[in-house]
């Protein structure tokens, strides 16, 4: 069973320097500015040998006022109701607020096993603060750096005193568990901002996990949460609103949707989700894009759906649309739903599945080649500089998505029109819709080349 630590205190204290360090990557956004964290954020620590559960919280500020401050003050409540053991951490080198003192009795009232973690204590500086968090009543505090480091060896001990000893038999059960259950698919929810990609994700977890709010841009990181769908097992990856470049200024919000980038690319299925009431706009055609770039397979999911009035014929009119703007992956699948009143949800789910098959899927080179010849008999390759072209033969090299290379006498003089023509002949005649697919051309070596060296 695993232990699970959440990690509490005022804002700008250095939670999240302290979660990317415990789970060994820049997973959390960290800035100057306080309050960035604002949903709580899971991930899998470990610290010497010692494996666990470490949640981010967002900044408990009491002083704070609005809906959105007491919705992340809820995440934050149920990330301790969640764990086992709290990291109550403060700032050394600022020293005890008022604020400190106030969520160190919200802390015990917690009744859990709480480590003092007086953070920023390098150098001579924090020695001052770290003694004062004595007056707190929270037991020793343990002097570290999540920054550079120091004092991982003292936590390691704290922590390791709270956790309960393993069994004998738990590294052969746990080898036994990961044998027995499937890798979950990792999906990455995107859209424009406000396009309704927390509300979506916690109606189908079926709770508030996620921050929402009609404010636009109110998740910053990416947030993963697993989820069991008909015995498919899916992770699926929360992100920030992505917007035009030119309308990014602040420093925060580049972060945020660098962490969006990062978790496209580290996807296998995405889930483009679009406002019914204003979409296909240009944004949501550069996200595709980008989609189709990092050939991860997409579903494209139009949200608010019952906002929509005179629905009868709409899906129809979606997929023209979606077929007439976005030919680079024609096909692509696309579901109407609202994660407000859950309707179209079992058929994204379903969508998504069949997206992940195709983009694993691997075509016989038999069957390949038979392709080849037929398309090319249908429409042969042009002529260039007077001289026809020669494809010799195709193969596929890999999938995730499918890539094939295909061998010719002269790589840098085929048109990319007809490039294309293959590619969408490919896609229909071996039932590819939505994917990307990579077709890599690469000249087959002229068994004479070297007599005609000879003869020169």
């Amino acid at each position: 069973m695993s232990f699970t630590v959440a990690i509490i205190g005022r804002p700008n204290v250095g939670k999240s320097t302290l979660f990317n360090r415990l789970v060994g990557q820049k997973l959390a956004l960290v800035d100057d500015e306080p309050g960035v964290t604002r949903d709580r954020r899971e991930g899998a620590a470990r610290l010497g040998d010692l494996d666990f559960t470490v949640i981010d919280t967002a900044g408990l500020d009491e002083s704070g006022r609005g809906l959105l401050t007491a919705r992340m003050q809820e995440q934050t409540e149920a990330a301790i109701r969640l764990a086992d053991a709290l990291m109550f951490v403060v700032d050394a080198r600022a020293g005890l607020t008022p604020t400190d003192r106030a969520f160190a009795d919200f802390a015990r009232r917690a009744d859990k096993p709480v480590l003092l973690v007086a953070n920023k204590s390098e150098g001579k500086h924090g020695d001052a603060g770290a003694m004062e968090a004595y007056a707190l009543g929270l037991g020793d505090p343990i002097q570290i750096s999540a920054e550079h480091g120091e004092g991982m060896g003292e936590l390691y001990d704290a922590l390791r005193a709270l956790m309960p000893e393993p069994p004998e038999d738990a590294e052969a059960s746990e080898a036994d568990e990961d044998e027995d259950s499937s890798r979950p698919i990792r999906v990455a929810i995107v859209g424009r901002p406000n396009a309704g990609k927390s509300t979506l994700i916690n109606h189908l977890i079926g709770e508030e996990r996620l921050l929402t709010s009609p404010e636009a841009g109110t998740t910053r990181d990416s947030i993963a949460v697993d989820i069991d769908w008909k015995g498919h097992f899916f992770r699926l990856f929360d992100t920030a609103g992505l917007r035009r470049r030119s309308r990014i200024e602040e420093k925060l919000e580049k972060l945020s949707v660098a962490d969006a980038l990062r978790a496209v690319r580290f996807a296998e299925v995405v889930v483009l989700l679009m406002d019914a009431q204003n979409r296909f706009e240009e944004q949501d055609l550069r996200i595709a894009d980008l989609i189709e770039r990092e050939g991860r397979a997409l579903v494209i999911a139009v949200n608010k759906w019952d906002l929509v009035p005179g629905k009868p014929g709409q899906i129809s009119a979606l997929r023209a649309d979606a077929d007439h703007w976005l030919p680079q992956v024609a096909g692509v699948p696309i579901v109407a739903v609202s994660g407000l009143m859950g309707e179209g949800i079992d058929r994204l789910m379903q969508a998504i599945l069949d997206a992940y098959a195709i983009w694993n899927k691997r075509v016989p080179t038999s069957a390949l080649n038979r392709w080849f010849e037929q398309a090319i008999a249908a429409n042969p390759p042009p002529a260039v500089s007077g001289r026809r072209l020669k494809l010799n033969y195709i193969t596929q090299t890999k999938a995730r998505p499918p890539s094939f290379v295909l061998f010719c006498s002269r790589a840098d003089a085929v048109p990319q029109s007809y490039l294309r023509y293959l590619t969408n002949s490919l896609r229909e005649a071996f039932a590819l819709p939505g994917t990307p697919v990579r077709i890599t051309l690469r000249e087959k070596q002229n068994p004479f080349a070297h007599k005609r060296k000879r003869l020169s």
